[in-house]
């Protein structure tokens, strides 16, 4: 993975992220702002929200937590109105916020299960982007990433919602690019496989023998860093990839080779 923009060259660019609470939205958030980057911190987890955001200006970045629940539109637009007054503009988005499903049989999925799913890993991305393209597009240009998963290229047994949403995500990311491509707006997603991150420790059981059972899966034999992934993001935001648009970035050790 090329390294993307180093030495500061975010310098005056800003980037929402999405689910940045934890986890790989955090790693984002930290490697945007070694970039440069002001970062917009969105999350409906308060406590971490305002700890990435500690964890950002620690590090030399400029941060604004804000309260945001993807799955509503009003949040959304609240959030991006606050980022406006702090940094007067937006070049990247990070649609990161995501939740897991239980693992069942698809037809034993309940209907609220199901909705849950779809109403924040799916139609979130999209609320998301309905609110950043409007403010790309008069900023001139930028870039967009959706959160996509291993999950969203390749099916996995008891997966039936989550599978829906992410392949959903690389879906509506294509048809975006197309849409905007003229307008320099680029739209990719990142796939990743199996990560060291606290949704993971939950879809484990955070148990030895549950970590053993998803490492298993990934022919490096190891679990993801959270950093690996913000560092594909970082370069699919970069002028680095400058003619890349409509791709979903698989990062993930092999799994779904």
């Amino acid at each position: 993975m090329p390294e993307g923009n180093r030495n500061g060259s975010f310098k005056g660019k800003v980037a929402f992220i999405t689910g940045a609470a934890n986890g790989i939205g955090r790693a984002a958030a930290l490697a945007f702002a070694r970039e440069g980057a002001s970062i917009v911190i969105a999350d409906v987890a308060e406590q971490g929200n305002q700890e990435t955001a500690r964890l950002v200006e620690e590090a030399g970045g400029r941060a604004l937590a804000v309260r945001c629940d993807v799955s509503r539109a009003d949040d959304i637009k609240a959030a991006l109105e606050k980022a406006l007054e702090t940094f007067g503009h937006l070049d990247f988005a990070f649609n990161n916020a995501g939740i897991e499903q239980p693992v069942k049989p698809a037809a034993d999925l309940t209907l609220q299960e199901w909705d849950r799913i779809i109403e924040i890993d799916l139609r979130g991305v999209f609320l998301c982007m309905q609110q950043e393209i409007p403010l790309l597009l008069k900023q001139g240009g930028g870039a967009i990433v959706n959160t996509s998963s291993g999950a969203g290229v390749k099916g996995f047994k008891g997966q039936a919602a989550y599978c829906a949403a992410k392949f959903g995500i690389v879906g509506l990311t294509k048809a975006a690019a197309l849409d905007y491509a003229q307008a320099n707006i680029r739209v990719n997603a990142v796939c990743p496989g199996i990560i060291e991150t606290p949704m993971m420790d939950r879809f484990s059981g955070g148990t030895p023998e549950g970590r053993e059972r998803v490492i298993a899966q990934e022919p490096v034999g190891r679990m993801g860093k959270p950093e690996e992934v913000a560092a594909a993001v970082v370069w699919l935001c970069s002028d680095g990839a400058a003619f890349t648009t409509g791709h979903a970035m698989v990062v993930d050790g092999g799994q779904t080779a």
